[in-house]
């Protein structure tokens, strides 16, 4: 395994980081299991790992902290915070000083460790400003229980708002982005990357197989519906005219990969880490089996052949469904918009 600059911080990690969404009631539900699949991939050289409160409610925190018992100093740990903990309690949630001092407490105990090498916004918030969030994640860092600070689905004026808020109040600033990126979603290539790397940030990219629809999975007259119930239905209603052109598209690269002599996970994958500004895939293995084809894609460098082809199947700096965007969520509301 080649590791790469995390940005500007010093870190090396690795082009495969291990997300573990999908360990705890989101999807493997087999704790002993779930270890095992974690233990396999530091084995085979993967130093980063990503997780995140709200998966399972905390579960796959717990997890993952079980799981780098006795090896914790050779991982890079990430983690995150923002989303809802209690649907019953506006105030368990969001990026507010109050919420932000409070979840990591909480994600420290869960994961078994005294410091948190990544901690990241989960999502921006158009009610909190982001002065506030950066002031609290500041002071975490000055305490040591945080290493270094991110964020997660930002878009370009975002992220520079937060690191032009960084310099002009002297407060941390996120060194790393983590944006949705694969074959069917390249709309960060439009914006998102090249800000990334003006401002020497590390990207660790989420969801390189689309939601698992360049797993093999979804094709023409193969069953609905996503594998894990943490991903919305609506993006895998096949009688969707967007998701129709998904289907055309994951057809044209089954048939690229097979002619590159590669699966189409490993194509999706080293199409990811071979972007220049990224630094790592996330990926989100259920099963050792699923693992198991994800790590070929680390060593695999498409030819400008296969990259020109892609770019025929799906044009850079588009993503086929607008639907898969993390983006807009707040700002593209039928009440925020001038109608």
């Amino acid at each position: 395994m080649q590791y790469r600059p995390l940005g500007r911080t010093g870190v090396q990690v690795s082009p495969l980081c291990l997300g573990a969404m999908m360990f705890g009631p989101w999807g493997n539900e087999d704790k002993t299991d779930s270890i095992r699949i974690i233990h396999r991939a530091l084995d085979a050289g993967i130093n980063f790992v990503d997780t995140a409160d709200v998966y399972s409610a905390g579960v796959s925190e717990e997890i993952v902290g079980k799981a780098l018992q006795g090896r914790r100093e050779n991982v890079f740990l990430a983690t995150k915070f923002f989303m809802p903990m209690d649907q019953n309690d506006p105030n368990q949630r969001g990026g507010s000083r109050r919420w932000v001092i409070r979840a990591v407490e909480s994600s420290l105990r869960r994961l078994g460790t005294d410091h948190i090498d990544l901690y990241q916004v989960h999502r921006p918030s158009p009610d909190t400003d982001v002065s506030e969030t950066l002031g609290a994640l500041t002071d975490l860092v000055r305490q040591g229980k945080v290493r270094y600070i991110g964020s997660s689905s930002y878009s370009g004026s975002q992220i520079v708002e937060a690191q032009w808020t960084s310099r002009e109040r002297n407060l941390e600033r996120f060194v790393t982005e983590q944006p949705p990126y694969s074959v069917l979603v390249r709309g960060i290539e439009e914006d998102v990357l090249p800000t990334v790397r003006r401002h020497g940030m590390g990207t660790l990219t989420y969801s390189p197989l689309s939601g698992g629809w360049l797993s093999g999975r979804y094709r023409k007259n193969a069953a609905e519906g996503p594998a894990s119930a943490a991903r919305p239905q609506a993006r895998f209603d096949m009688s969707t005219p967007a998701n129709q052109r998904k289907l055309d598209a994951v057809e044209q690269l089954a048939v690229l990969a097979e002619k590159a002599g590669v699966s189409l996970i490993e194509l999706a994958v080293a199409f990811v880490i071979n972007h220049p500004g990224v630094t790592s895939a996330i990926i989100g293995p259920r099963t050792m089996e699923q693992l198991e084809a994800f790590l070929p894609a680390a060593d695999i460098t498409p030819s400008s052949d296969v990259l020109d082809a892609i770019d025929e199947i799906v044009a850079p700096g588009v993503t086929v469904n607008p639907v898969d965007n993390s983006y807009g969520d707040f700002e593209l509301r039928a009440d925020q918009r001038r109608r």
